[in-house]
């Protein structure tokens, strides 16, 4: 069980508090960095971004892919090329108007984000595990506190997207 090191009056210290924000986001990019660890030869995080992003929406137009990223279309459409390069997303013409083009992933594309999802969970899960019930309770708390703060939406539960609950791109839903 980790014991509690916090100064007295530290949650009224807005540096400190934002001191431990700043390396609790340390820790969870090095969660994500090591999750993505195993396919950092063939996709980089802002492409795995755009993953994310088809996986939880679905067949999507390119303008709406470079707005929800907040990229140039141009480099949006430099991003898909290197994902359908790699077997990771498709076009298909949009049957409800042919001229629009949607973008969507492969199977392999989705078992991309499954998977580096799936090790991004269990790493993190390890984390939670060491701290006690009442530490817990006050992360999820806490976290929820800032995620509102900041405007963030919770992440989905398992009950809504399956086994594969993700949480990492917001589109604002």
């Amino acid at each position: 069980m980790l014991e509690r090191n916090t100064p007295e009056g530290a949650a009224d210290d807005v540096d400190a508090v934002t001191r431990a924000v700043v390396t609790a986001s340390r820790l969870l990019v090095a969660v994500s960095a090591r999750s993505l660890a195993e396919v950092e030869e063939k996709v980089t995080l802002p492409q795995f971004r755009m993953l994310v992003v088809l996986f939880t929406r679905g067949a999507t137009k390119l303008v709406v892919l470079a707005d929800l990223l907040q990229v140039a279309p141009s480099t949006a459409m430099r991003m898909v090329d290197r994902l359908i390069a790699a077997g990771l997303a498709d076009r298909q013409s949009n049957p409800g108007n042919r001229r629009e083009t949607l973008l969507q992933l492969t199977g392999e594309g989705r078992r991309t984000v499954e998977d580096v999802n799936a090790r991004r969970r269990g790493e993190i899960a390890a984390i939670v595990e060491r701290l006690s019930t009442t530490q817990r309770l006050a992360l999820v708390e806490a976290l929820a506190a800032f995620n509102q703060a900041g405007g963030e939406h919770p992440a989905p539960t398992a009950d809504v997207l399956g086994a594969h609950p993700l949480g990492w791109v917001s589109d604002g839903q």
